[in-house]
């Protein structure tokens, strides 16, 4: 079996990670949940990552799927930050993220 092979559990996964960034930037939009639109929003969106991760657990197990959503959603935040919100990471935020990163693709491959 390749090290890298397509599943919709890690699909499933990924999608939720995505689903989390969304959500951080709508809960960054609404100020503490003073425009109570987007504290909405962030509410749904999290909820809709962890439908997801339900989803993901049905074929990997939870520690991996959980990882993987997490990873993904630290980065995607820190990336969306960086081009929507203008917040930057010092060189060293950076490096701790492809630590991060790689380490969920090796959890992966156990």
């Amino acid at each position: 079996m390749p090290v890298f092979s397509f599943s919709f559990s890690f699909a499933f996964a990924v999608l939720a990670g995505l689903f989390d960034v969304a959500a951080n930037l709508a809960s960054s939009k609404s100020n503490g949940f003073n425009h109570r639109g987007w504290g909405a929003l962030s509410i749904v969106l999290v909820l809709a990552a962890f439908a997801l991760l339900a989803q993901a657990v049905k074929g990997m197990e939870l520690a991996i799927a959980y990882a993987v959503l997490g990873a993904t959603g630290i980065f995607g935040t820190a990336i969306s930050g960086r081009l929507l919100l203008g917040q930057r990471l010092k060189p060293i935020g950076w490096i701790g993220l492809c630590l991060i990163f790689g380490a969920v693709l090796v959890l992966h491959t156990a």
